[in-house]
Protein backbone atom coordinates (compact mmCIF):
# COMPACT_ATOMS: atom_id res chain seq x y z
CA UNK A 1 0.00 0.00 0.00
CA UNK A 2 1.26 3.45 -0.90
CA UNK A 3 2.00 6.24 1.50
CA UNK A 4 -0.62 8.46 0.29
CA UNK A 5 -3.16 5.48 1.32
CA UNK A 6 -1.89 5.32 4.27
CA UNK A 7 -1.79 8.95 5.43
CA UNK A 8 -5.82 9.34 3.70
CA UNK A 9 -6.78 6.59 5.93
CA UNK A 10 -5.19 8.05 8.80
CA UNK A 11 -6.58 11.16 8.09
CA UNK A 12 -10.30 9.72 7.87
CA UNK A 13 -10.14 7.44 10.84
CA UNK A 14 -9.04 10.61 12.87
CA UNK A 15 -11.76 12.48 11.70
CA UNK A 16 -14.35 9.46 13.16
CA UNK A 17 -12.57 9.25 16.45
CA UNK A 18 -12.53 12.54 16.98
CA UNK A 19 -16.36 13.29 15.81
CA UNK A 20 -17.25 10.61 18.19
CA UNK A 21 -15.09 11.86 20.92
CA UNK A 22 -16.94 15.22 20.52
CA UNK A 23 -20.38 14.06 20.22
CA UNK A 24 -18.91 12.27 23.62
CA UNK A 25 -18.72 15.24 25.44
CA UNK A 26 -21.44 16.68 24.16
CA UNK A 27 -23.61 14.30 25.63
CA UNK A 28 -21.68 14.37 29.17
CA UNK A 29 -22.34 17.75 29.47
CA UNK A 30 -25.14 19.06 32.00
CA UNK A 31 -27.78 21.20 30.86
CA UNK A 32 -27.21 25.01 32.27
CA UNK A 33 -29.84 25.84 35.46
CA UNK A 34 -31.48 29.36 35.54
CA UNK A 35 -31.80 30.40 39.31
CA UNK A 36 -35.50 32.54 39.91
CA UNK A 37 -35.24 34.90 42.83
CA UNK A 38 -38.38 36.62 44.13
CA UNK A 39 -37.84 39.47 46.62
CA UNK A 40 -40.32 41.26 48.36
CA UNK A 41 -37.78 44.40 49.67
CA UNK A 42 -39.09 46.59 52.76
CA UNK A 43 -36.43 48.58 52.84
CA UNK A 44 -35.16 49.67 49.37
CA UNK A 45 -32.76 51.96 50.51
CA UNK A 46 -30.95 49.32 53.16
CA UNK A 47 -31.20 46.38 50.45
CA UNK A 48 -29.38 48.43 47.82
CA UNK A 49 -26.57 49.39 49.92
CA UNK A 50 -25.85 46.68 52.53
CA UNK A 51 -26.94 43.70 51.22
CA UNK A 52 -27.33 43.50 46.91
CA UNK A 53 -23.29 43.98 46.61
CA UNK A 54 -22.53 41.00 48.66
CA UNK A 55 -24.67 38.94 47.57
CA UNK A 56 -23.99 40.25 43.94
CA UNK A 57 -20.74 38.96 44.75
CA UNK A 58 -21.30 35.92 46.37
CA UNK A 59 -23.04 34.71 43.09
CA UNK A 60 -20.67 35.69 40.79
CA UNK A 61 -17.87 34.03 42.80
CA UNK A 62 -20.69 30.80 42.00
CA UNK A 63 -20.21 30.98 38.95
CA UNK A 64 -23.81 33.19 38.41
CA UNK A 65 -24.40 35.29 35.93
CA UNK A 66 -27.27 37.50 35.60
CA UNK A 67 -29.51 37.55 33.18
CA UNK A 68 -32.46 39.59 34.91
CA UNK A 69 -32.09 41.83 37.72
CA UNK A 70 -35.06 43.34 39.04
CA UNK A 71 -35.99 45.11 35.85
CA UNK A 72 -39.73 45.77 35.11
CA UNK A 73 -42.36 43.00 35.29
CA UNK A 74 -45.29 43.08 32.20
CA UNK A 75 -48.00 40.57 32.39
CA UNK A 76 -48.66 38.26 29.58
CA UNK A 77 -50.72 36.04 30.95
CA UNK A 78 -52.07 36.57 34.86
CA UNK A 79 -50.42 38.64 36.76
CA UNK A 80 -46.48 39.70 37.19
CA UNK A 81 -45.37 39.02 40.31
CA UNK A 82 -45.11 42.02 42.92
CA UNK A 83 -42.06 41.54 44.49
CA UNK A 84 -38.67 42.74 42.36
CA UNK A 85 -37.61 39.03 40.02
CA UNK A 86 -33.94 38.27 39.03
CA UNK A 87 -33.29 35.70 37.17
CA UNK A 88 -29.45 33.79 37.08
CA UNK A 89 -27.99 31.45 34.96
CA UNK A 90 -25.03 28.34 36.49
CA UNK A 91 -23.81 25.92 34.30
CA UNK A 92 -25.43 23.21 36.33
CA UNK A 93 -28.20 23.02 38.85
CA UNK A 94 -25.69 21.50 41.15
CA UNK A 95 -23.45 25.15 41.01
CA UNK A 96 -26.72 26.98 41.26
CA UNK A 97 -27.19 24.98 44.61
CA UNK A 98 -23.69 25.40 45.58
CA UNK A 99 -23.50 29.33 44.98
CA UNK A 100 -26.94 30.21 47.39
CA UNK A 101 -25.54 28.05 50.01
CA UNK A 102 -21.98 28.90 50.44
CA UNK A 103 -20.93 31.03 53.39
CA UNK A 104 -20.23 33.88 51.37
CA UNK A 105 -23.91 34.05 50.34
CA UNK A 106 -25.49 32.80 54.25
CA UNK A 107 -23.61 35.71 55.31
CA UNK A 108 -24.84 38.16 53.45
CA UNK A 109 -28.43 36.95 53.64
CA UNK A 110 -28.37 37.52 57.43
CA UNK A 111 -28.12 41.14 56.31
CA UNK A 112 -30.49 40.66 53.47
CA UNK A 113 -32.98 39.19 55.70
CA UNK A 114 -33.52 42.74 57.56
CA UNK A 115 -34.67 44.10 54.73
CA UNK A 116 -36.69 41.72 52.31
CA UNK A 117 -38.66 38.12 52.11
CA UNK A 118 -36.71 36.25 49.51
CA UNK A 119 -38.38 32.94 47.28
CA UNK A 120 -35.54 31.20 45.56
CA UNK A 121 -35.69 28.20 43.12
CA UNK A 122 -33.80 26.73 40.28
CA UNK A 123 -33.92 24.77 37.02
CA UNK A 124 -32.68 22.95 34.25
CA UNK A 125 -32.23 24.44 31.22
CA UNK A 126 -32.31 22.89 27.71
CA UNK A 127 -29.13 20.81 27.12
CA UNK A 128 -26.87 22.59 24.86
Amino acid sequence: MSANYKVAIALVAGTVIGGAAIQGLHAQAKPPAYAVVEIDVSNQDGFMKEYSPIAGKAITAGGGKYLARGGKNVAIEGEPPKPRTVVIQFDSLEKAQAAFTSAEYKEGRKIGDKYAKFRIWAMEGVSP
